[in-house]
């Protein structure tokens, strides 16, 4: 259940069956040896329904009784995945090979300093530095993570950012995998950390241009950003002003500076609706002002940016598919904008980066994203032209990358396929030529020539044309003898777009082929995309990844019974609703970090989430969508019938689908189900929803996933 999260793209487990006996209050031993989880029931009731739910008591991290729970699941795995041990070592060994031990980003330059973050070998972390004047000049060690995370079993470090003056840094670290972040502030010219820590923040913070003060986002009990506060370096956290309360618990809040820094603006968002505001960022004591009022009835939305006395404005006012308008400074109501790129049918507006005689603006057509150029209309541009960069491909992902020079006649941008590894860019936007400064480095022997991807449009029932991203090696045959993994997501309008993976590649070089699909709930074909797979149109998502995996196999892409699914989060929700609603399509399925109890948890605004997303699924209260919810939602909806074989991951801290929804979701299929099929359930008790947080761990749980598929595909 989260819409900020990337969803896990390359996760999948491994098969071997063995005995466990477990003995503890809270379950007894069914003969199949797995853990069976006590059923203590409890009558849920909503609208003169009601519903039983047996393993409701699972919702309390602090039990002891769910604790040991939980571990019994994971010793049964241990022990029904024994058998593949040496193949997870195999796996994880090749992938950690292919990543370059010792690498580097792309530096960047701003204000004086290069900028770039790096790993040794070995390092689980990376390591941020800078050097004053450019390549030349003296490394400076701004963050050592590696030194940071040794006392915990969880680190990661959220966002960094460097005072105007660039003597001091402030950064978020999470020591537990919550998304909740501790700021910490780190003198740069004298290495010293300074006393000032502030907890419970959501690790989005900005500098005021005094280079002493800084605003910052707070959450509440659910995890939600609904204040920002403003401190002054020296004085202590207690004494912080609160400058913005978002009251409305259908809103998230996150603070940012416009790109020349002059303006600080604070945004609020729910998925229909936005509203910000803004403050001189050399007046960090004043006042900030509504630039323009919410309006939840006409579903406003919009986005601020400001150069050269202009606020420019990417919005849907009259455009399904935004737009990007212009208003001059003072002049923030709807009525003095205009338009700058206007809306069209064709093409969806993602975003937006300014320059001083140019913007690029981010165009989604026909499901790729595009960089467009478009030369500043108030100059004389001389031979700069509105265009499109070309990339040379057909399916592809591009984006701007870090561009902090304003003045620069060069963007830098960001590349990737199926079958070309990720590259950065720089683009003269007058001659159009393409400089490639680094592109990923795949150790070992991979050759992109051995691999092949396509971009094809298939008939879901209804007649839409749903759009899959397909690879595979060159050597895999599309005879109907292949296994297949099909991914998807399909919500909140998050795009699944064609990028290269390395990890990947211990499928595809295994006869694997892999397809996304780009189903209905994503965006990748406008915003109508994303709104016929949203609320009461929910089922076209399930709908869309049933019929593309009916076509993939009846035009041979996948052999009838080796056709595997995965969805990660929302993607998760996916993998129940369609093993409920069609289980003999699937050989295996992976849900990761599943939302599988949409009911109970939409019922709960104490839950993370849960309030903010109202507009995505319904809000159950309302009697039509909780009829509607229930319909789909993949825990109520378990029924004493055959189910594929089904791995099942969560994180016992996990900040986005509590961990209690899949836990819940595999003891009632654990209670219900009539076949003989492997149900499994890791839980990493350390992590939350993304992992966990090491450059190379990570992939422990990855080879484990992947080694299960391949063993259930006889492919090991």
């Amino acid at each position: 259940m989260l819409q900020y999260i990337t969803p896990m793209l390359n996760r999948i487990i491994a098969t071997s069956f063995v005995v466990l006996l477990v003995s503890m209050s809270s379950m007894t031993i069914a003969q199949s040896n797995a853990p069976i989880a006590a059923k203590k029931p409890k009558v849920l009731t909503a609208h003169g329904h009601e519903r039983i739910d047996n393993y409701y008591w699972l919702n309390d991290r602090e039990d002891q009784e769910v604790i040991d729970y939980l571990n019994a699941e994971n010793s049964y795995k241990d022990e029904l995945l024994a058998g593949q041990q040496s193949l997870q070592t195999q796996i994880f060994d090749e992938i950690v090979a292919r990543i370059k031990p010792d690498d580097e980003t792309v530096p960047y330059m701003k204000k004086g300093y290069l900028y770039s973050t790096r790993y040794r070998k070995g390092d689980e972390h990376p390591i941020h530095v800078r050097k004053k004047g450019g390549a030349d000049g003296t490394e400076e060690i701004m963050l050592d993570v590696n030194e940071l995370a040794k006392p915990y079993e969880y680190y990661a470090v959220g966002s960094r950012e460097v005072s105007p003056d660039n003597s001091m840094l402030v950064y978020g670290e999470d020591t537990l995998s919550r998304r909740i972040y501790t700021l910490r502030f780190k003198n740069l010219l004298t290495g010293e950390t300074l006393p000032d820590a502030i907890e419970n923040t959501a690790g989005n913070v900005v500098w005021a241009k005094d280079n002493q003060t800084v605003f910052y986002t707070r959450k509440d009990e659910t995890l939600r950003p609904f204040k920002v506060f403003r401190h002054k370096l020296g004085t202590p956290v207690e004494n912080d002003v609160e400058v913005f309360h978002e009251s409305d618990p259908t809103f998230y809040t996150y603070i940012y500076t416009s790109k020349n820094e002059d303006y600080i603006i604070i945004h609020s968002a729910a998925t229909l609706t936005t509203e910000a505001q803004y403050l001189k960022s050399d007046t960090p004591t004043g006042k900030f002002k509504t630039f323009e009022p919410r309006n939840r009835d006409a579903k406003l939305e919009y986005e601020l940016d400001f150069a050269d006395g202009m606020w420019y404005i990417k919005t849907n006012k009259d455009a399904v598919n935004f737009k990007i308008v212009t208003t001059p400074f003072g002049k923030t109501s709807q009525g003095n904008w205009k338009d700058l790129v206007p809306a069209r049918d064709d093409a969806f507006v993602e975003g937006m980066e300014l320059f001083k005689k140019y913007i690029v603006v981010s165009e989604r057509i026909g499901g790729i994203v595009k960089q467009r150029i478009l030369p500043r209309q108030s100059l004389n541009m001389g031979v700069l032209t509105d265009h499109h960069i070309d990339f040379g491909e057909d399916a592809y992902l591009s984006y701007t990358s870090t561009n902090y020079d304003y003045d620069s006649p060069v963007v830098r941008v960001g590349f990737t396929s199926m079958t070309t590894p990720n590259s950065v860019y720089d683009y003269d936007v007058n001659s159009k030529k393409l400089t490639l400064l680094k592109q990923q480095e795949v150790i070992g022997d991979f050759d992109p020539a051995n691999y092949t991807s396509e971009r094809i449009n298939i008939p879901a029932r209804d007649g839409k044309m749903v759009p899959l991203s397909v690879v595979r090696h060159k050597d895999t045959p599309l005879d109907g003898t292949a296994p297949l993994l099909l991914y998807a997501y399909g919500s909140y309008g998050n795009s699944m777009d064609p990028y290269f993976s390395s990890v990947r590649l211990s499928l595809l070089d295994r006869g694997f082929v892999y397809v996304v699909a780009h189903i209905r709930g994503g965006q990748e074909l406008g915003k109508q995309w994303y709104e016929d797979g949203k609320l009461l149109k929910k089922i076209n998502t399930f709908n869309d990844f049933i019929d593309a995996g009916k076509w993939l196999t009846s035009n041979k892409y996948a052999a009838s019974d080796q056709l595997y699914a995965m969805g990660g989060s929302a993607g998760g929700l996916l993998m129940g609703a369609v093993i409920n609603m069609d289980p003999d399509m699937w050989a295996g399925v992976i849900a990761a970090v599943p939302f599988v109890d949409v009911v109970t948890t939409m019922l709960d605004e104490t839950i993370p989430l849960t309030t903010g997303e109202f507009d995505e699924w319904g809000n159950p209260k309302d009697e039509t969508y909780y009829r509607y919810m229930l319909s789909y939602s993949p825990y109520d909806q378990v029924e004493a019938k055959a189910y594929p074989n089904l791995m099942v991951t969560t994180g016992l801290h996990d900040s986005q689908v509590q961990y209690w929804e899949p836990a819940k979701w595999v003891a009632k299929l654990r209670d219900m189900k009539t076949d003989d099929n492997q149900l499994i359930l890791h839980t990493n008790m350390s992590t939350g929803h993304g992992g966990a947080s090491g450059r190379f761990e990570r992939y422990k749980e990855t080879a484990m996933e992947y080694a299960w598929l391949l063993q259930l595909a006889d492919k090991s």
